[in-house]
């Protein structure tokens, strides 16, 4: 075959273009693994800025503790936040600390900020504007490597390695609450809920996605439910959340009964810049055949904050990079001891 003839340059053409080829991807894949290494050296320093704040804040609540007037404090509050500060301060791991700094939020709220020495009020201010920057720039620089971690590229190549998937720090803020009251950090409002875990024939469970409007970029999916009404049964508040959410109504035809509750879930969260203290319960409904999720029962609020719902298996959720809770789930699903109902519920992060 002469090399140089049609089928020969045709040959030649081919060769180059898969050379071509494999040269980009080779740069592409070069490119977004250094995009990705940056991106985790940001997480880590952008980590290592917030705890440097939380302690600093840990530091300045002590202090608040020490010589705070007792108008601003009682001698039960000083000490309770006295060890709050402390516990911050030891506390080891990513959740742990979280559930140090939310314990701390909620014993700050009885001190009365504006009865401190004003140095030391001003102090306790910078410390709290300084934990809020600290903890977005560290939730944004985790927002973009987890985007960047999810692209399929960078999945099947493994071009992250080793590293362990970056994680949202997820505290509630000092001095978000009610609104309500005249000083220091307003008390989380409590709010009991009732969720439900809906499992189809294949044990897939259904979820929804949201956000906080308070956070748009940060997206979640959760099992339906709301809030427990004063007075109300958290059966019932699950039987009617469930069919406001889903129009799924429990016991009716290819609607199992509510089994439950399974587990219990204690959290201090923000909302749309209220802080809530929750209690919630998890029940769980198997249904069969698959049913069509009617959202059309949506309140304002969760038509402006769920963007959508689908139905997961263990292996998606196991694998998923998208923040889920509770975030055992996938654990929990997978163990068929916990779906039979305990008595007390299962306690479960």
């Amino acid at each position: 075959m002469n090399l140089f003839g049609a089928g020969g340059w045709l040959v030649v053409l081919v060769v180059a273009l898969v050379v071509t080829v494999l040269v980009v991807l080779a740069v592409v894949m070069i490119a977004r693994a250094r995009r990705l290494d940056r991106l985790h050296v940001r997480v880590d320093a952008a980590y290592h800025g917030l705890v440097t704040a939380l302690d600093r804040r840990a530091a300045v609540v002590r202090a608040v503790a020490a010589s705070a007037p007792p108008s601003a404090l009682t001698p039960t509050d000083r000490r309770a936040l006295r060890g709050a500060a402390r516990a911050v301060e030891g506390a080891r791991g990513a959740e742990a600390r979280e559930a140090a700094e939310n314990d701390l939020v909620v014993r700050r709220a009885p001190l009365e900020d504006a009865l401190l020495p004003p140095d030391l009020s001003a102090e306790l201010a910078d410390a709290d504007a300084r934990v809020v920057v600290a903890r977005r720039v560290h939730n944004d620089a985790v927002r973009d490597t987890r985007a960047l971690r999810g692209r399929r590229m960078v999945r099947v190549l493994r071009l992250a390695g080793t590293a362990p998937w970056p994680r949202y720090f997820e505290i509630a803020e000092a001095g978000e609450g009610t609104g309500e009251g005249d000083g220091g950090a307003d008390l989380p409002v409590a709010r009991d809920a009732a969720r439900v875990v809906v499992l189809d024939p294949d044990d897939r469970v259904l979820l929804f996605e949201g956000v906080d409007p308070a956070r748009p970029g940060e997206a979640f999916w959760f099992t339906p439910g709301g809030g427990v009404e004063p007075d109300e049964d958290p059966a019932e508040a699950a039987r009617r959340e469930l069919a406001e959410e889903t129009g799924m109504v429990a016991g009716k035809p290819a609607i199992g009964e509510l089994d439950g509750p399974l587990w219990v879930r204690d959290v201090i969260f923000d909302h749309d810049g209220v802080t809530y203290a929750a209690r919630e319960v998890f029940f769980l409904l198997r249904v069969d055949p698959v049913p069509t999720v009617d959202v059309s029962g949506f309140t304002e609020q969760e038509r402006r904050t769920v963007h959508r719902h689908r139905w997961w298996t263990r292996t998606e959720l196991a694998a998923t990079i998208d923040v889920v809770y509770p975030r055992q789930l996938a654990d929990l699903l997978g163990d068929p001891g916990s779906l039979a109902p305990p008595s007390p519920p299962v306690p479960i992060q």
